[in-house]
C-alpha cells in the first residue's frame, strides 16, 4: 500500500490548501480553519472549521461514490487532510438550486425559499478578478471553456447529485436548498466530481426551526459558525453511519 507523501504547494484557496504527492496522480488537500466572504475580501479564522468541513465532504463524496456517482475523492488522511485523484479543474461553478435564495432571490425579487418546480441550474466563471460573473453556454464556448458536450455531462452528473443530497439532508431534517459544485476533466478526458461539498458550498435549512446551517451564518453574522457545522456533521455522521 502506497505511502502518501505531502510535496509541494500548487494552489492556496479561500478554505483549503493543495499540494502535490509522490504519486503524480494524486493530490493532497488541507481544509484552512478560516472562513471567507465577498469573493474572499472578508476572511476570518474559524475553529474548528477546517477539521469539519473535511469530515462533512469526505462522508459526502464517499455516499455519492456508493451511489454510482464518481468523483475525485480517494480517502481522508487526518482530521485537516484529504487525498484526491488529480484532475483538470474547469473554471466553472456549477450551481442546482431547488429553491429561491441568494443572487436568484435579490436578482428576479423572489419570495425567499420560494420552491421551484424543477431544480434551476447556474454556471458562473471562475474568476476572483471579475467576482464569478454568471456565464451561459454560448459564452462558456466563445472563450473555450468547455464544450456543450462537456456542459451536458455536467448537467447530467449535477442533477444526479441534487437528487442524492435532497435525499441525505432529508433525512437529515435538512432542506437543501442551492449548492455549488465542480468539475474536473482527468487525464483520459473523463468529466469528474471535484472540489468539496460542505456547508461552505450548500444552503442548508433546519426543516423544523428554518434556521440556517451553512456559511449564511457566517456571512449574515447570524451566530457561532463552528456550532452549526458540528451540528451538521453529527447529522451526517449518523445518517451516513460514520464516526465524528
Amino acid at each position: 500500500m502506497t505511502e502518501f507523501v505531502k510535496g509541494d504547494l500548487l494552489y492556496t484557496g479561500k478554505a483549503k490548501e493543495m499540494y502535490t504527492t509522490n504519486d503524480p496522480d494524486v493530490l493532497w488537500v488541507e481544509y484552512l480553519d478560516q472562513a471567507t466572504a465577498l469573493n474572499g475580501k472578508r476572511k476570518v479564522a474559524i475553529d474548528q472549521k477546517g477539521l469539519l468541513n473535511n469530515r462533512i465532504s469526505s462522508l459526502i463524496f464517499q455516499d455519492l461514490a456508493q451511489h454510482g456517482i464518481e468523483n475525485h475523492f480517494i480517502e481522508q488522511l487526518s482530521e485537516h487532510v484529504q487525498l484526491v485523484r488529480r484532475v483538470s479543474m474547469i473554471p466553472l461553478e456549477t450551481v442546482v438550486r431547488n429553491a429561491a435564495s441568494g443572487s436568484f432571490e435579490r436578482k428576479f425579487a423572489v419570495p425567499h425559499l420560494t420552491e421551484f418546480s424543477t431544480p434551476v441550474m447556474e454556471f458562473f466563471y471562475k474568476s476572483d478578478q471579475l467576482d464569478d460573473p454568471f456565464i451561459n453556454d454560448s459564452q462558456i464556448e466563445a472563450l473555450g471553456v468547455a464544450t456543450a458536450a462537456t456542459l451536458t455531462e455536467m448537467r447530467r452528473q449535477a442533477l444526479l447529485v441534487n437528487q442524492r443530497l435532497q435525499t441525505i439532508f432529508a433525512e437529515m431534517n435538512v432542506q437543501l436548498v442551492d449548492f455549488k459544485i465542480e468539475f474536473g476533466m482527468t487525464a483520459a478526458g473523463q468529466v469528474l466530481l471535484a472540489d468539496e461539498i460542505s456547508p461552505d458550498s450548500c444552503r442548508l435549512v433546519d426543516l423544523t426551526t428554518h434556521e440556517s446551517l451553512d456559511k449564511d451564518v457566517f456571512r449574515k453574522n447570524l451566530g457561532d459558525l463552528t456550532t452549526v457545522y458540528q451540528e451538521v456533521l453529527r447529522r451526517l455522521a449518523s445518517v451516513e453511519g460514520g464516526q465524528q
